[in-house]
C-alpha cells in the first residue's frame, strides 16, 4: 500500500486515511471531515502538553506541544482511540480501560449499569469481577426470595450495551470475569456455547493456584458461597478444568485469567487486591480505576537492520511523559474513578510492529531469536519507563499510593505511576501507523482489501513486495494466489529463506504463541493481550497444554482461537466455491411485525417489517408522499431485500450491502443520521433484526462494515480494510 503525505503531518498509507476519515477525525454536523490527520495529532498535543501548566505556571507549552506532535506524527507513539478521538474536543474523556465493582445487592448492580453506560458512552470499555454476586437460588433475606445469580445480571448488563452506541466510533465491550470456586462456575464457563449470547462481553474465569494444584493432583476444590463465606461443594478439580478447555476448543469462550499472577504484581496491594480485567485482558485494574494506554511503534526505531536502542529510550521517555500528563488533563465519567485513577496514576506503555521489526532485521517470529528479540526490546521499555517515571516524581511527586506499595523502599524513593507498561491490542491504531498490530504475528502477507464502491485492491506487505522484486519473483499473479491461499508456505516460486521469515499467525504453532507472550509478560507490569491461534484441527488436549504452558510460563491469562469454530465465522482468507442458486420460499399467509417511520431527506418514510415462524421475511416501505421516481426506487429496493430474506440470505449479510448508501440529502432522526431511503430501510431492519427476530452479530468473520475478512487479537475483532473494531 503506497503512503501518502498528509497535509504537513504523517506520512499514511492509503488504509489508515481510510480509518481516520471514518473514525477519528473531527466532523461537522453533515458528517463532513473538517480536519486533516496533521490536525488531529495537533489537536490531541495541544491538550495534552496543557497539563505542564499544573506543575509550573511558567512552564514553555509550545515546547511541549511541538515534542508531542513530532512523536506521533512520525508514529513513534499512538495513544489510545479516546485519546485521540476526545483530547481537545467537547467530550474529552481519554482512557480506554475501566473497572466498574459489582457487590452483592440490586443497588450496587444497577449501580454498575448505569455506571457502565456512561463509560460506554464516552468511549471507554469497562471489565467486571461477577464473584460477589451470590450464587443463582441463594437466599435474598429481604424479600424471603431466592437470587437470580451472577449470569442473570450479565444479561441485563450486555442489553444496555447493546443500547448505547459510542458516539457513532467505537462499540461498547465487556469482559465479565467469574472466579472458578464460586458456586456458579460451571453454568458460567458454559454461558457463551450458544454464540447468540452475551455479544458484548468477553468472558474469561479466574482461576487461582489451589485450583491448578488441585487439578494437577487429581483432587477436588471447593466453592465458596461469597454472600455467607461458607463451603458451598466439593468438585473435582480436573472435570472443571475439562469444561473450560472443551468451551473455548469450542468457539474460544471463556478465556482464562490467573488471578493470583495478577496479585502477585499489583504494585498497591495495601489499597485492595484486583479482581477484574479491562475488556481484552491485558490491563488489571482495582475497582474505579482506569488506565490510558499507548503504543510504540517498533518499526520506527529499526536502524540499518538493528534495533536502535538511543532512539528506543527517547521514544520511551516522551511516551511516558505524555500519557502522564493525559492523567490530569482527561474529563473523567465518574468522580471515583477520577479519585483512584489519579491515586495511583497507572499508565499502560505498550508496543506495536514487533512482527514487521523481527522481519525487518532477519528473524522469524517463530525461532529462539525471536523470543531473545523480545526480551531484549520489552526489559530496555521497561526499565527505561521506570526511569522516565521517577524522574517525573522529583519533578511533580510521587503517585498518592506510593507509601505502602511494592515502590515505597530507599532504591526507588521516585515513582510517578503505579505501573508504566502495558501489551494492549493495538487493532485501529496500527492501522493508522501502517504497521503489524501489537506483538501478532503478520496476519496475511498479501491480501484483497475491500473499498467503497465495492472493488477488491490487492494489499502486499511492504517488506514482502521489496524483498521479492529483489529476489525477482515478484509477480500479480503470485500475489493474488497467495492472498487466496492466506499464506506462502506452500507455494511454489518463493525461496525457503523467505517463507521462513514471512510466517502468518495461522503458520505459527501455538507453543511459539504462547512463549512470546510470556517473554513480554516478563518484562511487562501490568498484562499482554495476545491471541493463541490455532487450527481448525487442534484439539481439545492441545488447547489443555496451551492453559498449563501458559501458567508455568508466568503469562496473566489467555485467550485462544481455533480457526472457524465459531458458527458465523469464515476466517480462512481461501475463496470457498460460488454457492448453488436457490429459489425463494413462497410468501407466507400470514406475517406478523411493525411499521416504523424514518426521516428522510426525500420525507417520511414508512417501513414495514414482518415476519413468521422462520423469522423474517419481508419488507417494503412507502413514501408519505404520493408517486415519483423516489417511491419506484423504494419499492424495488423492498421487494429484492423481500426476495434475498426469503431465499434464505442472512439479515446482516443484506445489511452490509445497503446501510451506510448515501444520497445529497441526509437527515437526522434521534442523533442518527439517516443516509438515504436505502440507509433508512437498513437501520429499520437492524433493529427489528435486534429486538429479537435475528441479531446481528459482530463477532463473525466477514465485518460487519465492509465484508472484509476480520482478524482475532487479544480478545477483539479487528478489520484491517476499513478499521471495524468491537473493542477500538
Amino acid at each position: 500500500m503506497a503512503p501518502q503525505q498528509s497535509t504537513n503531518g504523517p506520512v499514511l498509507t492509503e488504509n489508515a486515511l481510510v480509518v481516520l476519515k471514518k473514525r477519528y477525525l473531527r466532523k461537522n454536523e453533515y458528517d463532513e471531515v473538517t480536519e486533516t490527520p496533521a490536525d488531529m495529532f495537533r489537536r490531541v498535543a495541544n491538550a495534552v502538553a496543557q497539563a505542564e501548566l499544573i506543575y509550573d505556571p511558567q512552564a514553555d507549552v509550545d515546547e511541549v506541544v511541538a515534542r508531542f506532535y513530532d512523536l506521533m506524527t512520525r508514529l513513534e507513539l499512538v495513544p489510545n482511540s479516546p485519546t485521540l478521538m476526545n483530547a481537545g474536543r467537547e467530550l474529552g474523556q481519554l482512557s480506554a480501560c475501566f473497572v466498574l465493582p459489582v457487590e452483592d445487592s440490586i443497588e450496587s448492580i444497577f449501580e454498575a449499569i448505569k455506571h457502565t453506560a456512561m463509560i460506554h458512552k464516552s468511549g471507554g470499555g469497562t471489565g467486571f469481577s461477577f464473584s460477589r454476586v451470590r450464587p443463582e437460588n441463594d437466599k435474598v433475606l429481604s424479600t424471603q426470595g431466592v437470587s437470580s445469580g451472577p449470569i442473570s445480571f450479565m444479561t441485563v448488563f450486555d442489553v444496555a450495551t447493546e443500547t448505547i452506541k459510542q458516539g457513532g466510533t467505537r462499540r461498547g465491550a465487556n469482559m465479565g470475569i467469574l472466579r472458578v470456586d464460586h458456586p456458579d462456575a460451571e453454568a458460567f464457563i458454559t454461558a457463551k456455547t450458544d454464540n447468540d449470547k452475551m455479544n458484548n462481553f468477553n468472558l474469561s474465569v479466574a482461576i487461582t493456584d489451589k485450583f491448578i494444584q488441585a487439578m494437577e493432583e487429581g483432587g477436588e476444590y471447593e466453592l465458596v458461597n461469597p454472600r455467607t463465606g461458607e463451603r458451598a461443594e466439593r468438585l473435582a478439580a480436573r472435570e472443571v478444568f475439562e469444561k473450560i478447555v472443551d468451551c473455548a476448543w469450542r468457539n474460544g469462550e471463556p478465556g482464562v485469567i490467573f488471578l493470583d499472577s495478577i496479585n502477585r504484581d499489583n504494585p498497591t496491594p495495601h489499597v485492595g487486591e484486583i479482581e477484574s480485567t479491562n475488556p481484552c485482558g491485558e490491563q488489571p485494574l482495582l475497582p474505579y480505576e482506569s488506565c490510558n494506554l499507548g503504543s510504540i511503534n517498533l518499526t520506527k526505531v529499526v536502524n540499518n537492520g538493528q534495533v536502535d536502542f538511543d532512539k528506543l529510550k527517547e521514544v520511551v521517555w516522551t511516551s511516558v511523559h505524555f500519557l502522564d500528563n493525559v492523567i490530569d488533563v482527561n474529563r473523567y465519567p465518574l468522580p471515583q474513578i477520577e479519585e483512584k485513577t489519579k491515586a495511583n496514576r497507572k499508565i499502560g506503555l505498550g508496543v506495536m510492529g514487533f512482527a514487521d521489526l523481527l522481519i525487518s532485521v532477519g528473524i522469524p517470529y517463530n525461532s529462539e531469536e525471536a523470543i531473545q528479540m523480545s526480551e531484549q526490546v520489552m526489559s530496555f521499555i521497561q526499565r527505561e519507563s521506570k526511569a522516565a517515571s521517577a524522574a517525573l516524581a522529583e519533578k511533580r511527586g510521587n503517585f498518592p499510593n506510593y507509601p505502602g506499595s511494592i515502590y515505597d523502599r530507599p532504591d526507588t524513593p521516585f515513582m510517578r505511576n503505579a505501573t508504566t507498561t502495558t501489551i494492549a491490542p493495538t487493532g485501529t491504531i496500527s492501522i493508522i501507523a501502517g504497521t503489524s498490530s501489537g506483538i501478532e504475528p503478520i496476519f496475511a502477507v498479501s491480501y484483497l482489501r475491500k473499498v467503497l464502491d465495492g472493488q477488491e485492491l490487492l494489499e502486499v506487505h511492504p517488506i514482502f513486495r521489496e524483498i521479492s522484486q529483489a529476489k525477482g519473483f515478484y509477480s500479480d499473479e503470485l500475489m493474488k494466489e497467495i492472498a487466496e491461499k492466506g499464506t506462502v508456505q506452500e507455494i511454489e516460486g518463493i525461496p525457503e529463506e523467505v517463507k521462513r521469515l514471512f510466517v502468518t499467525a495461522h503458520d505459527i504453532n501455538p507453543e511459539w504463541h504462547i512463549r512470546s507472550q510470556a517473554a513480554f509478560q516478563k518484562y511487562t507490569d501490568n498484562a499482554v493481550s495476545k491471541t493463541i491461534n490455532f487450527p481448525h484441527t487442534a484439539t481439545r488436549e492441545d488447547v489443555r497444554e496451551a492453559y498449563l504452558l501458559a501458567y508455568n510460563l508466568g503469562c496473566k491469562g489467555l485467550t485462544i482461537y481455533r480457526d472457524g469454530s465459531r458458527d458465523q465465522q469464515v476466517l480462512s482468507i481461501q475463496r470457498k466455491p460460488e454457492p448453488p442458486q436457490v429459489a425463494p420460499r413462497p410468501r407466507p399467509e400470514r406475517t406478523y411485525g411493525v411499521t416504523q417511520r424514518m426521516n428522510t431527506g426525500c420525507g417520511k418514510l414508512y417501513v414495514t417489517l414482518n415476519a413468521d415462524d422462520l423469522g423474517v421475511c419481508e419488507v417494503f416501505a412507502q413514501m408519505g408522499k404520493a408517486g415519483g421516481c423516489a417511491n419506484s426506487q423504494i419499492e424495488a429496493t423492498g421487494r429484492l431485500i423481500s426476495l434475498a430474506l426469503r431465499s434464505g440470505v442472512k439479515p446482516e449479510s443484506i445489511l452490509k450491502q445497503i446501510m451506510g448508501i448515501r444520497c445529497p440529502s441526509p437527515v437526522w432522526q434521534e442523533g442518527e443520521m439517516v443516509l438515504s431511503c436505502s440507509d433508512a430501510m437498513a437501520k429499520a431492519l437492524n433493529e427489528y433484526c435486534q429486538s429479537g427476530f435475528t441479531h446481528m452479530v459482530a463477532e463473525m468473520g466477514a465485518c460487519p462494515d465492509c465484508g472484509a475478512t476480520v482478524e482475532h487479537e487479544g480478545g477483539c475483532i479487528v478489520c484491517r480494510s476499513c478499521g471495524f473494531s468491537r473493542c477500538g
